[in-house]
């Protein structure tokens, strides 16, 4: 069984994601009693276990924050004080082709291309830096309020993700929002999206501390299906406790789907969910 966060309780779930929960009271003026009507049951949810086609090297010091292909190129944020980074990868490797540091106060965040560019995020400083794609050079910076997750884009607005419920859909020359969706699991809202990922007209989040991506309808929020990846992440070989699932990478380029997490040895490129 696995456990998935709703509105702030662990709910506890089947492989079916068949989520029973207690109903809410319904309000009775004194001396009256009331019999809500039954809720209609909740649409069930397809949950499909993670197939690993492949496995890459993966920098192990790596606190993988964002993870991206761009024109083929495979790009990662990292986090902690003193650490962060944006950097170019050898998927074939693991190696850092080239990178760039944040200034040491900030923990960097997730990350993601826009044309020539590349916005970070970072975590509580409500900075967002845009890089020169080609050179790593930093050539702007934006403000936000809240809290920096993750970060992907859909061709059209930047989508972010703040440890919260709702996932903002933003400009991507200015980062003024255009609008927010709130994230539901069978009608109740899911916090804790974490690192982000546009896909073939969906959106795949990891969900932190959680060995499972959820995936999105852009426009309405709720939760489509699950990517099971509970077997896949068994298997990796960490001890730190932080050290959790937080990595995914389309490449459209080649049609293949990677993921990895936070101080992960490797790399894995897993089969691409199937409509629902």
């Amino acid at each position: 069984m696995f456990r998935l966060i709703i509105a702030g309780r662990g709910i506890i779930a089947g492989a079916a994601l068949a989520i029973s929960a207690a109903a809410a009271p319904v309000d009775s003026a004194p001396g009256q009693s009331q019999t809500a009507a039954p809720a209609p049951a909740p649409a069930e949810v397809p949950v499909v276990a993670a197939r690993i086609l492949a496995t890459h090297p993966h920098d192990s010091s790596a606190f993988t924050q964002g993870l991206f292909f761009a024109d083929g190129a495979l790009f990662e944020s990292t986090g902690q004080h003193g650490e962060s980074v944006v950097r170019e990868v050898d998927l074939t490797t693991g190696r850092v082709k080239r990178e760039v540091r944040l200034p040491h106060e900030y923990f960097g965040e997730g990350s993601t291309a826009w044309g020539d560019t590349i916005i970070s995020l970072t975590w509580k400083h409500g900075t967002a830096f845009r890089w020169d794609r080609r050179t790593l050079r930093q050539i702007g910076t934006f403000s936000y309020p809240g809290e920096g997750w993750g970060l992907t884009q859909d061709g059209k607005s930047l989508i972010l993700s703040d440890g919260t419920a709702e996932l903002r859909f933003l400009d991507p020359a200015t980062f003024t929002e255009q609008r927010r969706i709130t994230v539901t699991y069978q009608g109740r809202p899911i916090r804790r999206l974490n690192e982000l990922e546009y896909v073939r007209g969906e959106i795949l989040a990891n969900i932190w501390h959680q060995d499972l991506i959820v995936r999105i309808d852009p426009a309405s929020g709720v939760i489509t299906g699950v990517i099971d990846l509970r077997d896949l992440a068994a298997a990796v070989p960490v001890s730190d406790s932080e050290a959790v699932l937080n990595g995914i990478a389309y490449d459209d380029k080649s049609g293949k789907l990677y993921v990895t997490g936070k101080n992960w040895p490797s790399l894995f490129e897993i089969a691409l969910p199937t409509a629902n």
